[in-house]
C-alpha cells in the first residue's frame, strides 16, 4: 500500500480536493451556522473551529463538517457526497438573514499532511501549525487546518487549485487503501460509512461533535432526549478482528451465535497483521462480556470510536 509506512512513521500527502469546500459570509453567518449544527458556532473567533453534524429536525445525521472561522467568512470542509445536499440544506433556511453561500470545491484544493512527521514537513516549509484541534491559520493564500482524516497526527492545507502541485512537492502520496488501513487503526469514523442518516449522534460517540450548553439548533430536542435517557441501543465500536480478509460491511457481529451488531468498515492492518474494523455494536452485548465474532474470527474491542 503506496503510503503507508509514511503515514504510519513519518509524513504522506493526502489529496482530499473531491471534499466539498463552502463559504459563509454576511453578518449573519455565525448565527445561521450555530442554529443549523450541534456545535458552538457563535463562539468561534477567527482562527478558531470546529468540528459539527448536520440534523434532521428528527435527530439523524445528515453531514459532519469542519468549520473554519476566518475573519470574512466561516469555510465549511465537507464530504464530497454530502456537499449539493448541504449547501441546498442552508440556502433553504435563508430567509431574511444576511448570509451568503459560496461553493468554492471547483476552485480550491485540499489537501492532508499527515503522520507522525506531519507537523515537522509542514514547520520546514515554513507553514504555520495551529495546536488546537480544527484550528487554521492563515499562510499566503492558504488555510492551513489541525484536522486528520487518519485521525493520527496531521494538517490540511486548503489553498487556490493552481497552488495544489506546489504544495503536494517532495511528500510521497498515500493511496486511498492505505488511508483506510491507517483510519482503521486509529478508529477514525467517516461519514457515508461508518456515520450515515441511520444514526443518532450519541450513537457515533463523537460527542466533541456537539455542544450541550448551546441554544436552540435543528435536531437539539431528540439529542436532549437521548442524553436525559442516559443510554443508547448501539455504539459505533473500534475492532481487531482475526481474520485473513476483511469483512465487507453490513456483515453480521455476533456474541454467542447471535447477531449483536454489523460491521461498517474494515480494512487489513498490515502492521497488526490482522482485520481492523468499525461497526455498531448493541450496548448490552459490550457490558455482556461474551466474546464477539465475524465471519468466525475473534473481535476484541480495541475502543469506542
Amino acid at each position: 500500500m503506496q503510503g503507508y509506512q509514511a503515514l504510519r512513521e513519518g509524513a504522506a500527502l493526502l489529496d482530499l480536493s473531491a471534499r466539498g469546500r463552502i463559504a459563509a459570509k454576511g453578518e449573519d453567518r455565525k448565527r445561521l451556522l450555530h442554529a443549523m449544527t450541534t456545535n458552538h458556532i457563535e463562539q468561534l473567533a477567527p482562527g478558531q473551529g470546529a468540528y459539527a453534524f448536520f440534523l434532521t429536525a428528527q435527530g439523524r445525521i445528515i453531514a459532519d463538517a469542519g468549520v473554519f472561522c476566518r475573519e470574512d467568512s466561516l469555510l465549511l470542509s465537507l464530504e464530497a457526497e454530502t456537499r449539493e445536499k448541504i449547501y441546498q440544506h442552508l440556502d433553504r433556511y435563508i430567509i431574511a438573514d444576511d448570509v451568503t453561500l459560496e461553493d468554492l470545491t471547483s476552485s480550491t484544493c485540499e489537501l492532508g499532511v499527515e503522520g507522525p512527521g506531519a507537523g515537522e514537513w509542514l514547520a520546514a516549509q515554513g507553514a504555520p501549525l495551529p495546536e488546537q484541534p480544527f484550528a487554521c491559520a492563515t499562510w499566503g493564500e492558504t488555510l492551513v487546518v489541525n484536522a486528520s482524516v487518519t485521525g493520527g497526527p496531521g494538517w490540511r492545507v486548503i489553498a487556490p487549485v493552481a497552488l495544489r502541485e506546489e504544495l503536494g512537492a517532495g511528500l510521497e502520496a498515500a493511496s486511498p487503501e492505505a488511508i483506510e488501513a491507517v483510519r482503521l487503526e486509529h478508529g477514525q469514523p467517516r461519514y457515508g460509512a461508518d456515520i450515515t442518516e441511520a444514526n443518532l449522534v450519541q450513537e457515533t460517540g463523537m460527542l466533541h461533535a456537539v455542544s450541550f450548553s448551546k441554544g436552540c439548533y435543528l435536531g437539539q430536542e431528540i439529542v436532549e432526549r437521548v442524553r436525559s435517557r442516559g443510554q443508547v441501543n448501539k455504539l459505533l465500536t473500534a475492532l481487531r478482528i482475526d481474520l485473513p480478509a476483511a469483512p465487507g460491511p453490513g456483515t453480521k457481529i455476533l456474541a454467542d451465535e447471535k447477531e449483536v451488531g454489523a460491521v461498517t468498515s474494515a480494512a487489513i492492518s498490515p502492521a497488526g497483521q490482522c482485520v481492523r474494523a468499525l461497526g455498531y455494536v448493541r450496548a448490552e452485548a459490550l457490558r455482556g462480556g461474551s466474546p464477539l465474532t465475524v465471519d468466525g474470527g475473534f473481535a476484541e474491542v480495541v475502543k469506542h470510536a
